[in-house]
C-alpha cells in the first residue's frame, strides 16, 4: 500500500472540499455485499466515516437501525438531506460517542485506511455487543480492463487499501477474518466521470492548472473510449471483511447499554444539525 494504515494523511480531509462531487460521482455497494456485511437479522449499525451516505442509503432500506459519523461536515450534509431521519453525529473513528457495548455491527465503507488504528480499533471494540462484529468494504476498480487501466495510469494509484487482516489480528481485538468479493459495473456518462476522478483525494489536493490538466486527459480518454450518450460502463470489485469482537475487548469501560432493549446512546451521541 505504500503507507502506514496506522496513520491518519492529510488527503483524508481533503474530501470535504469535494464533496458535492463525491456525491455525483461515487459509486454505492452491491446489495449482497451489505447483506453480507451486516447479517441477515436486523441489527443495529454503527458507520464509520459514512460520507455522503453511499452505505447508509442501504442499511435504511434493509430495515437496519443507523448511526452515521463522518469527520467531515460537507459530506455529512450530503448525508443527513438525503436522509433527515437518520441520526448522524460529526465524529472520527478514534472517538466514537456512544456508549460502550451498545452496537451489533459497526461498519466503515472506503475509510478504513484513514484511521489511527492504534486508537480507532479499542474504541470499536468498546461499543460492539458481545458476539458483534466490525464489517469493511472497498470499491476497486477492475483495471483488468484495458480502458480502466488507462485511467489508473492518468490519475495515480486508488484510494489506500490493504487487507486489514493483519491489522485486526494483530489487535488481539477481533477473532477470524472473513472475506467475500463482490463485481458490479457503475455507468458513466462524461460529466461523472469528470466528478469521479475529481472526488479523488489526489486530485483534490492539486493546483487547479494540474488538476485541469488531468481532467482534460480524462476527456480525451471518454472520448475513445465512452459511447456518446451511453456512456462507458466502469467495472468494480467491491472487497469485503467481517471479524467478530473477542471476549477480552469487553472489559466494563464505561456504561453499557441497557438490557431493556433500549440502545442507551442518548446521553452520549451528539446530533449533527
Amino acid at each position: 500500500m505504500g503507507e502506514n494504515m496506522s496513520q491518519r494523511p492529510d488527503p483524508a480531509l481533503s474530501f470535504g472540499a469535494v464533496a458535492d462531487a463525491y456525491d455525483r460521482a461515487r459509486p454505492s455497494y452491491p446489495r449482497e455485499a451489505v447483506t453480507w456485511l451486516v447479517g441477515s437479522d436486523f441489527a443495529h449499525v454503527l458507520e464509520l466515516g459514512a460520507g455522503t451516505g453511499k452505505l447508509t442509503v442501504q442499511l435504511q432500506e434493509l430495515g437496519h437501525r443507523v448511526i452515521a459519523t463522518d469527520p467531515l461536515e460537507p459530506m455529512l450534509r450530503h448525508l443527513v438531506t438525503r436522509l433527515p431521519a437518520t441520526r448522524a453525529a460529526l465524529a472520527t473513528a478514534e472517538n466514537i460517542p456512544l456508549r460502550a457495548r451498545s452496537v451489533d455491527v459497526v461498519l466503515s465503507a472506503q475509510a478504513f485506511h484513514w484511521f489511527d488504528l492504534e486508537r480507532a480499533l479499542p474504541e470499536i471494540a468498546r461499543v460492539l455487543r458481545p458476539g458483534g462484529h466490525l464489517g469493511l468494504a472497498w470499491n476497486m476498480r477492475d483495471e483488468r480492463v484495458p480502458w480502466v487501466k488507462r485511467l489508473g495510469a492518468l490519475i495515480g494509484t486508488q484510494d489506500q487499501r490493504a487487507d486489514p487482516t493483519h491489522a485486526l489480528l494483530g489487535s488481539h481485538l477481533f477473532g477470524f477474518v472473513e472475506t467475500s468479493t463482490y463485481r458490479f459495473w457503475q455507468h458513466l456518462d462524461r460529466p461523472r466521470l469528470r466528478d469521479l476522478v475529481s472526488s479523488r483525494s489526489n486530485v483534490a489536493q492539486m493546483s487547479e492548472p494540474e488538476r485541469d490538466r488531468v481532467l482534460r486527459k480524462v476527456d480525451d480518454l471518454y472520448d475513445q473510449y465512452g459511447r456518446g450518450p451511453d456512456g462507458m460502463l466502469m467495472p468494480y470489485v467491491t472487497h469485503c471483511y467481517r471479524a467478530v469482537v473477542r471476549p477480552p475487548a469487553l472489559a466494563d469501560d464505561g456504561p453499557v447499554a441497557g438490557s431493556n432493549g433500549e440502545d442507551g446512546d442518548d446521553a452520549l451521541l451528539i446530533d449533527f444539525q
